[in-house]
């Protein structure tokens, strides 16, 4: 029917040679312009728009070095006390606000943007490896991968998975009663991504496995054996578990070939209870550095303490002594910040001034080194405060016992995967 109908209309169309074609001077159309334009004025000096003072004011304002000194210019600058003040604010909807502390201006941390921060964690994604940086939200992911140079950027690898037989109530791992089972390829996969990178100082971790009969010590001491022969200048800090107190894996691990053997009691004794799984006891914390330090005297000890859930000076103070009665060479303290709602609460925001006294009084009753700051974690800059600062140091002590055997005709001559010295003849150190 439609095509009837259009076949109807052409026929009785007009003949398009009979149509007269009607030409119009162009000179009688008006400019075409479109629907929704409008008009534009002519522009006169009586209706020419004013310049806006926006600039004015702007340049009136406070400069950038007002930013940086803290306030205009005329105005006191803040005491360290007004510096270190918490500030809070009112969040919520009407009528159930509620008062919050803001994170202090101490703890805020930059976004990791760095070229060296992207490549390990493309490295990381390919071999399917897992760090505790990531799995536990530290804040200086940005320095310690970035490092301030290839040799000295640091990371912490997390052995045997991303789950957790134990909760702890201040760590976000993932938890579970049965993990999945561990991958055979892991220890070999860690030392081939470990020396791609070319990274002057590497800690492992891991997660601890109560479901495993050596809760993971021979995975572990196999993963150290063979960075060790794929990198062997390479420092390596072990930040174990605690084994469920069997010693013997805890000696496995330390004659494993590790330079640091770290072990973390977390927190002083009163509070462990509170903070950590209920399998960890701060007495099997002890005899566990206790027997790394037994199994090879020659091993550092490290352990760290996080601050602001509430311990006391004395409580500290204690746990200082007994960590130097079993000989641990290194302590840290950093600031305990909650992962999410569901774990332990800031109980207080430790100024730098007393981490500062503590790193202080740690050094007074004998530690070696201590690393004490906000932002400090077990691992953070790791490579850095250990090299500087213990490595260096001990370095020292033995250079005054070798210049005996130097004049004897020996020579001195730094070890390719240590910084301990060797002293004899030339022609047989590395023999």
């Amino acid at each position: 029917m439609a095509s009837a109908a259009s076949t109807f209309r052409c026929l009785n169309a007009p003949q398009l040679s009979n149509v007269t074609r009607l030409r119009v001077p162009s000179s009688s159309f008006a400019p075409r312009s479109f629907a929704t334009a409008a008009s534009e004025p002519s522009v006169t000096d009586s209706t020419r728009r004013k310049t806006t003072h926006f600039k004015d004011k702007l340049n009136a304002g406070p400069s950038f070095s007002d930013f940086v000194s803290g306030g205009p210019s005329g105005e006191p600058a803040l005491t360290q006390d007004d510096a270190f003040e918490l500030k809070t604010a009112m969040v919520g909807p009407e009528g159930k606000k509620k008062e919050i502390t803001r994170l202090p201006e101490w703890l805020k941390t930059p976004v990791p943007i760095s070229e060296n921060y992207k490549k390990i964690k493309k490295d990381l994604r390919g071999l399917n490896l897992h760090t505790v940086c990531e799995e536990a939200r530290c804040p200086n992911i940005s320095d310690c991968w970035g490092g301030s140079s290839k040799s000295t950027a640091t990371a912490t690898i997390m052995l045997m998975g991303d789950t957790c037989t134990r909760g702890c109530r201040f760590c976000s791992v993932k938890t579970s009663k049965a993990p999945p089972p561990l991958d055979p390829h892991e220890p070999e996969h860690t030392a081939e991504a470990l020396s791609r990178w070319g990274l002057g100082y590497v800690v492992l971790t891991s997660v601890d496995r109560d479901d495993l009969a050596d809760g993971g010590a021979r995975h572990f001491a196999e993963t150290i054996m063979k960075i060790k022969q794929k990198a062997p200048s390479m420092l390596v800090e072990a930040l174990t578990g605690d084994y469920a107190g069997d010693l013997d894996m805890v000696k496995t691990v330390a004659m494993s070939g590790l330079d640091v053997y770290a072990h973390n009691i977390e927190t002083v004794e009163a509070l462990t209870p509170q903070v950590r799984d209920r399998r960890a006891k701060f007495r099997q914390s002890l005899r566990v550095l206790d027997a790394a330090k037994r199994a090879k005297p020659e091993l550092i000890t490290k352990t760290s303490i996080m601050l602001g859930l509430g311990e006391t000076d004395e409580q500290l103070t204690e746990a200082l002594k007994e960590l130097r009665a079993i000989n641990v060479d290194v302590v840290t303290f950093g600031q305990y910040m909650r992962p999410t709602k569901r774990h332990m609460k800031v109980e207080e925001y430790v100024s730098p001034t007393a981490f500062e006294r503590w790193r202080q009084t740690a050094l007074d009753m004998g530690f070696l080194y201590c690393a004490s700051g906000p932002l400090v974690r077990s691992s953070y800059k790791a490579g850095e405060a250990f090299i500087e600062n213990v490595l260096k140091k001990r370095a020292q002590r033995s250079s005054s016992e070798s210049t005996q055997q130097v004049k004897e005709g020996g020579e001195i001559f730094e070890r390719p995967n240590s910084s301990q010295i060797i002293v004899g003849p030339a022609e047989s150190i590395f023999h």
